[in-house]
């Protein structure tokens, strides 16, 4: 069943698909902020609030945010090869080793949960021209297109998970306690509607000159976090 944008059906399909619930594997994840916390750059939640705003503003926030929007919009209109150019883009702009991991891995999970549980024709022509491995935010866009989510929602509730489970890590991390990060996601709500709204309302193109920014330190810390001695989390 195709669901009316904003309608209960389709808000409901997005809570499931981005809870913390569903196993995609995020909760092993933490985007190089393990290392970050470690070399003394993330110790609070400002400081925690400061990273994931960059994050999403200029770095891999960003980057995901353009890739969900060019794949939302090539899924939604039927174009299977403009989606498979955007999820291969998507799988080679990573900084870095665990970059990809990361963003493979939960997009991998997310495609073979949904094609099962949430079964839809888009899923299934996104896994014959691109394969079962697919970035995350491009999986969960076919997804969102092809059981007629509008993207702007869509976007926002896929910017809010990635947002979340950050500041989740950072609780095991920091720490910081639930009060805390709790404080720390109501502050994000103006960062997560900004970057979704700015790549909602970017013109059909190359997304790749419309990715890219500024947000270096999270990068190294991702190539850091490699060989960082003692992780809790597998990025």
């Amino acid at each position: 069943m195709v669901d009316r944008p904003g309608s209960d059906a389709a808000l409901y399909r997005l809570m499931a698909w981005l809870s913390p619930s569903y196993p995609v594997g995020a909760f092993s994840h933490s985007s190089g902020l393990e290392w970050a916390n470690e070399a003394g750059w993330v110790t609070d939640r400002p400081g925690l609030i400061a990273w994931i705003e960059d994050a999403l503003a200029h770095g891999a926030g960003w980057n995901d945010a353009v890739l969900f929007t060019h794949a939302h919009r090539a899924a939604a209109s039927g174009d299977d090869d403009r989606l498979a150019e955007v999820a291969d883009l998507a799988a080679a702009l990573s900084a870095s080793r665990e970059r990809q991991v990361e963003t493979l891995a939960q997009g991998t999970a997310f495609l073979t949960i949904s094609r099962a549980a949430w079964p839809v024709p888009g899923l299934e022509r996104l896994a014959a021209h691109v394969g079962e491995t697919v970035a995350y935010p491009v999986a969960v866009a076919a997804c969102a297109a092809g059981h007629g989510i509008a993207l702007a929602p869509s976007l926002t509730a896929f910017l809010h998970a990635v947002a979340a489970n950050l500041v989740s890590a950072a609780q095991r991390l920091v720490p910081l306690g639930q009060t805390d990060g709790q404080r720390a996601i109501a502050a994000l709500m103006r960062a997560v509607a900004e970057t979704a709204a700015r790549a909602a309302s970017l013109p059909d193109g190359d997304p790749f000159s419309q990715c890219g920014g500024l947000a270096v330190a999270a990068d190294i810390a991702s190539m850091q976090h490699e060989t960082q001695y003692t992780r809790l989390f597998r990025t």
